[in-house]
């Protein structure tokens, strides 16, 4: 009897392994992209900015640092120095509710949009897992007037 139940614990344990690789995966990659609006783009306001995460979990912000999971950021123009710190809210727009998608309305122009990924307690990953897209804000008052 005791041969069996050996048996079947490594059967089991196998069929755990081939059918769930990623639980125990612990290099898995992991990265952001910025989807939409794609680099180089010209925009009319309002655009969505829209992220996706690879070997990574998206959720609402609870405060905790559980490593694999966390929200989204999008930041402009560059990352801040410190990434050992929480990120503030007037350094960053910040997608608690888990949320891969925000609308904007910026000035006409160039900017650079960032997406930042951190863990639940805002504190960006190390190295810093993030995207960055140019993109040209339309002035579109020119052609109302015409």
């Amino acid at each position: 009897m005791r041969i069996y139940n050996k048996i079947i614990l490594v059967t089991l344990l196998g069929t755990l392994w081939m059918v769930s690789p990623p639980l125990f995966a612990k290099n898995q990659e992991r990265a952001v992209t910025i989807t939409e609006p794609e680099n180089f783009s010209m925009v009319t306001n309002p655009f969505k900015v829209c992220m996706e995460a690879d070997g990574l979990i998206v959720e609402p912000s609870d405060g905790d640092p559980y490593e694999g999971r966390g929200h989204h950021h999008v930041l402009f123009s560059s990352l801040p120095r410190d990434l050992t710190r929480p990120l503030r809210r007037k350094e960053a727009i910040h997608l608690t509710k888990g949320q891969h998608c925000v609308q904007l309305i910026m000035a006409p122009g160039k900017h650079v949009i960032i997406a930042l990924f951190s863990y639940g307690d805002h504190v960006p990953y190390q190295p810093a897992i993030s995207d960055r897209v140019l993109v040209t804000v339309e002035d579109l008052s020119e052609e109302l007037k015409n």
